[in-house]
This record gives structure tokens, C-alpha cells and sequence, in this order.
């Protein structure tokens, strides 16, 4: 069986990687099974620096489109262009496609077109807004694939109650677990906890990346007022991006609280983030990714958004929802550095073996 997985951006490598290795290990035991890693973007993409791969311990991309522009719909027709291109060269028995980038779809479309089996990871999830590119794209791949790897209940009810019939969707877990799992082992504690003079459970964690957050500055400043007032003299450590620094920064600048407890930090490699986020007293954060490893490794976490693609998360997980409301914001950190937190467990085969599965159900 020849197996390609295609990979649109950073975050994909984080769930690629498992699988990847999952297949290394059934072909080592003497299975006829092949895998190909393709990269929608560019060799010399900055976000993949080799630290990336070695954390990862997995290898580069065998293929790299070289697609690079901002416009979506250019984006879009150029990734097609290219796989097309792929699939006439490589012969291929299943695509299996990552989350919902536009590149995603891109090559979701071809795969089909091209009569491949496809395959769906992070299947069903869903914000119900219609205006979000990646909602559309969403919809898109689902409808597109033969198999749907879901997260968990939520997202195999979804893609059901949306006529996907039941036979194609396989609740496989949380594939960043996988990772997480694989790897808590080898995290690693990065230098600037040390420098701050921070223990386990010192601090909060708080990082930014939404453009619509950012965007609306006047409320942004309400946002971080708020958590700093709740935080009182818990220090905050905030990796963040050269853009959402500079946004931060700005705001911080015309807020009248005392910022000797905040901290910018460079940007971390995924061992060093993963050690910073498992061991902190709290997480503030607007990544889904962030929240759901910070249910596996049951830190309080709230989270800047209305919804969740995991709702497992709140469920069964750490995490709540504050939206983009100060006032909630400010309760739930306070709540964080008081020790006043909801009890929470691991969702339902978030185990760190779903790249088995998957591997499995392709096979079968």
C-alpha cells in the first residue's frame, strides 16, 4: 500500500508525525505499506526549522509543492495544480489530508478527482459559522473523504447528523496525544524558567495568535487588563510571535497595572512549549491545540473563544470558554491562581493510540 500525507502547515507536522511512525513500525514487522510526507509550501520555509523535525523525531517532507502566496483562492488552485501533478507521478492507494486549511481542501479535491481513496484526520470539527473559510473547507473535505478519523463523539455525531454514513467515520482519539504521550518523557525545561526563577506551578502561560483578537485593539487592552489585574503577583510567560508581540506590547504600554510580572519570551521548539504548558499553574490561550493538551495533562486552561472544535475539552477536559469577554476572562484567572478549578479527566481514547488505529483501519 502506498500511503501520502499531506501537510499545509506547522501545527500538521505535531500530528503527522505519529502516524508516520506508527506506519514505520507495521512495515518493520513486514507489512507492504509505503508512506510519502508532501509539504504544500516552500523548502525554506522559516516556520520548519529543522529543531522542528528533530523534536519530532521524524524526517523532513519527501515533497515540497512550493506553494506560497496569501490570497486563499490563489493558494488554493496552485496546491491543486501541484498535487495533481503529485498523484500523476506517484502511485497512490489512499491521501490522508490534515485539519482544514485551504491547502487541505486543495488537496482533498484532487485526490477525488484522481478516484483515490481519502482520508480525513480531525474529522467533523466544527464552529457552525458559515463565514469561516476553514468552516467551509471543513465541510468540504468531510464530504469529500472515505474515511473520518474523529477526535471524539462530538465530531463523529456531526459528520453523521450531516449524512456521512456511520460505516466511514471511525472515533480514533486525539492524535496530538499521540505525540504529547510519546515525547512527555524527553520535555524539556526551558532556560527561561530559570532565569525568572520559576518552579513548577508559578505561573500562567499565555499565548495569542487569532487575528480577529488582535484586530480589535480597544477591546484586546480590556482583555489583558483584566488578567493581569486577576493575576495579581502570579508572574504570566507569554512565547509569543513577533506580530501578536508587537500588538501586546502596544496595548501593555497604556495599561495602568504594574507589568513586572509579565514576561515575553522567545518563541519555544515543541519540547521546551510542551514542558512550559504541563508544568504551569494555568494557560491562557486561543489555540485549540494548547487547550486540548493542556486537558491531557490536566492544567486549568480558559480559553479566548466561543467555541472549541473539541468540546471535549469542556466536557470532560480542563478548559473553559470565556470568549472575548474581559470580565469573564479576569474571573477565570482568578479562579486559576486561587486554585478554584473544575474537576477534570481524560476524554474517551485520548490514550496516545490513535496513530495505531489509524494505521490499523487502513490496513484492514
Amino acid at each position: 500500500m502506498n500511503i501520502c500525507i499531506v501537510a499545509g502547515a506547522r501545527p500538521n507536522f505535531i500530528k503527522v508525525a505519529p502516524i508516520m511512525k506508527a506506519i514505520d513500525k507495521v512495515r518493520s514487522q513486514g507489512r507492504d505499506v509505503n508512506c510519502k510526507l508532501v509539504y504544500a509550501g516552500m523548502e525554506n520555509d522559516s516556520t520548519l526549522e529543522q529543531s522542528l523535525f528533530d523534536d519530532l523525531q521524524m524526517r523532513r517532507p519527501d515533497v515540497f509543492m512550493g506553494v506560497d502566496c496569501v490570497s486563499l483562492n490563489e493558494l488554493t488552485g496552485r496546491v491543486m495544480g501541484e498535487f495533481e501533478k503529485y498523484l500523476e507521478q506517484n502511485p497512490t492507494d489512499v491521501v490522508i489530508v490534515v485539519d482544514d486549511l485551504a491547502s487541505t481542501m486543495a488537496a482533498a479535491i484532487v485526490t477525488k478527482k484522481q478516484g483515490i481513496r481519502l482520508a480525513h484526520l480531525v474529522a467533523g470539527t466544527r464552529s457552525f459559522d458559515i463565514k469561516m473559510p476553514k468552516e467551509i473547507n471543513r465541510l468540504v473535505i468531510d464530504g469529500l473523504s472515505d474515511l473520518l478519523f474523529t477526535a471524539g463523539e462530538g465530531a463523529s455525531n456531526t459528520v453523521s447528523r450531516e449524512g456521512v454514513q456511520r460505516s466511514q467515520v471511525y472515533q480514533v482519539g486525539n492524535i496530538l496525544m499521540d505525540t504529547l504521550r510519546a515525547n512527555y518523557g524527553r520535555l524539556r525545561r526551558p532556560e527561561v524558567l530559570d532565569q525568572l526563577h520559576l518552579d513548577q506551578g508559578q505561573y500562567l502561560v499565555f499565548t495569542l495568535n487569532r487575528k480577529a483578537l488582535m484586530a480589535d485593539g480597544d477591546n484586546l487592552r480590556l482583555m489583558l487588563k483584566a488578567m493581569l489585574e486577576a493575576a495579581g503577583d502570579t508572574h504570566i510567560v507569554a512565547p509569543l510571535r513577533d506580530n501578536a508581540k508587537k500588538v501586546v506590547a502596544s496595548l501593555l504600554a497604556t495599561i495602568n497595572v504594574p507589568l513586572d510580572k509579565f514576561h515575553f519570551v522567545p518563541p519555544m521548539g515543541y519540547l521546551e512549549f510542551g514542558y512550559l504548558t504541563a508544568h504551569a499553574k494555568g494557560i491562557v490561550t486561543d489555540s485549540g491545540n494548547v487547550a486540548e493538551e493542556a486537558t491531557f495533562n490536566g492544567v486549568p486552561c480558559a480559553t479566548l473563544n466561543s467555541y472549541t472544535e473539541h468540546i471535549e475539552t469542556v466536557r470532560t477536559g480542563s478548559n473553559v470558554l470565556v470568549g472575548e469577554d474581559p470580565q469573564r476572562l479576569g474571573e477565570a484567572v482568578a479562579d486559576m491562581v486561587a486554585g478554584r478549578w473544575k474537576s477534570s479527566n481524560i476524554p474517551d481514547r485520548w490514550d496516545g493510540r490513535a496513530a495505531e488505529r489509524i494505521v490499523q483501519i487502513l490496513l484492514s
